[in-house]
């Protein structure tokens, strides 16, 4: 299996900074990311993931308020490690094909092929503001925007051939112009004439990860993704797991790719304990450090910070009609299911969506077997640890769980690779010139 995990600076959680041993301003603190990653290197994961945003207001989690930009965070984190993937988000909606490009090309040089780049296309609409626009794209133009995007990053990804820079002193000759390729993209979105100003990628291209659940991101990810970073309710149950797994896969066809062209990665919050008494203890001390408000605020976050506090707390969650269908709207679309459903209070819901439990509390071996389970299963291709407090989340999978998962031949001991590509499994793409150059001499053979 293939597992990463996210840097969520504090942790899952809307007072995780309170927590015992959290940095409380370890969103903006290098030591406690550096450890974050030199853990997981350790532990010989995949990668590590740091997410972003790009609005906040009073009622944001307290770490959104002040925290570093994933780019430059990895990019100083590549000198802390040398095996590990270094995953980012940056928005699509909110960003430049060109900039994106060159960014991520540079992280995978820095990193000598290690760069991951989470696209998303920003769920609130006072991002907008933020990025002199004066309304946030619809649901659907965002994901159709972001589809354009990644196809004009992927393009100018392949601006140059592997062996474009001779950088020949004695001949004088730096580089072979026909290897140089402008794009000349003319979109509905953009127009990007190239090339890119940095040479091929170490992978290729860098990896790409989606990180949406709804029809629309589910749709964008069989198009062109690597990889799914979908949402902890993925392991609420096998069942809905596979349906997932097998929806997704399943859309891969129409786009001419096999199945195991994308991996599919359901975040996981495991809290660990010797005992299940003690797991379920520390489960609710990190549950009690937050009050009711606190929970309201985050559960308003997902419905565009919707205000909670208007409705009786200990009466059926409301009914919101559609609201919250152009935000996250995949994770609202569930919050409402599961409220209609099991009957749920406002005050219910909101405390469940704050730390929410699933079967992955309990001891390492309890928590090993599920995991063995969902992936035995093929629900899963593997885990992303979100972890509701960090680093002791992260600290506590890989000293605790991960050897047993390696015990049982579900999880490498060492690394094989030196590539996220490697770790991951994935084929390095053909640059597309190189590969109508080839196809063209092979032509004029026959």
């Amino acid at each position: 299996m293939h597992i990463g995990a996210a840097l969520l600076a504090t942790g899952e959680q809307m007072a995780s900074w309170l927590y015992p041993g959290t940095p409380a301003d370890g969103a903006t603190n290098l030591a406690h990311y550096r450890h974050m990653v030199e853990k997981s290197e350790a532990g010989k994961l995949d990668f590590v993931f740091i997410a972003d945003g790009l609005f906040i207001n009073e009622v944001s989690m307290p770490q959104y308020l002040d925290r570093f930009e994933p780019v430059t965070t990895l990019s100083a984190l590549s000198a802390y490690s040398s095996r590990i993937g270094l995953v980012g988000t940056v928005s699509a909606t909110y960003s430049e094909p060109f900039t994106v490009a060159r960014q991520f090309a540079s992280l995978d040089h820095l990193s000598g092929g290690r760069a991951g780049w989470n696209l998303v296309t920003s769920a609130l609409d006072g991002a907008a503001l933020n990025h002199s626009r004066e309304r946030h794209p619809a649901h659907g133009e965002r994901y159709e925007r972001a589809s354009e995007h990644l196809k004009v990053v992927r393009g100018l990804w392949d601006s140059w051939e592997e062996d474009a820079f001779s950088r020949d002193k004695e001949s004088g000759v730096f580089f072979d112009p026909d290897k140089m390729h402008r794009l000349d993209h003319q979109g509905k979105h953009f127009a990007v004439q190239g090339p890119l100003n940095i040479r091929r990628s170490p992978q290729g291209y860098p990896v790409v990860f989606q990180a949406g659940s709804s029809e629309a991101g589910k749709e964008l990810a069989a198009e062109g993704a690597d990889v799914v970073f979908t949402g902890m309710g993925g392991v609420q149950t096998v069942e809905a797991s596979k349906r997932f797994y097998d929806d997704v896969k399943g859309r891969l066809a129409r786009y001419g790719r096999r199945r195991d062209e994308l991996l599919i990665l359901p975040g996981i919050a495991p809290v660990v304990g010797a005992t299940q008494e003690e797991a379920e203890a520390k489960y609710e001390r990190i549950s009690g450090l937050i009050s009711i408000e606190h929970a309201l605020r985050y559960l308003g976050r997902w419905f565009n910070h919707h205000d909670f506090t208007q409705y009786p707390l200990d009466e059926p969650f409301p009914e919101l009609g559609d609201l919250g269908s152009e935000n996250y709207k995949s994770v609202t679309d569930n919050i409402k299911r599961q409220a209609r459903e099991e009957g749920l209070t406002l005050r219910q819901a909101a405390l469940r969506n704050a730390t929410p439990k699933g079967p992955l509390v309990g001891t390492p071996e309890r928590i090993a077997d599920v995991l063995e389970q969902f992936f035995r299963a093929e629900a899963v291709d593997g885990f992303i640890i979100l972890g509701h407090v960090l680093p002791e989340g992260i600290d506590d999978f890989v000293d605790h769980v991960v050897p047993i998962l390696q015990q049982r031949g579900l999880f490498r001991e060492e690394y094989e690779h030196d590539t996220l590509r490697g770790h991951l499994g994935l084929a390095v793409p053909t640059n597309r010139y190189t590969a109508e150059r080839k196809k063209e001499a092979e032509g004029e053979r026959v």
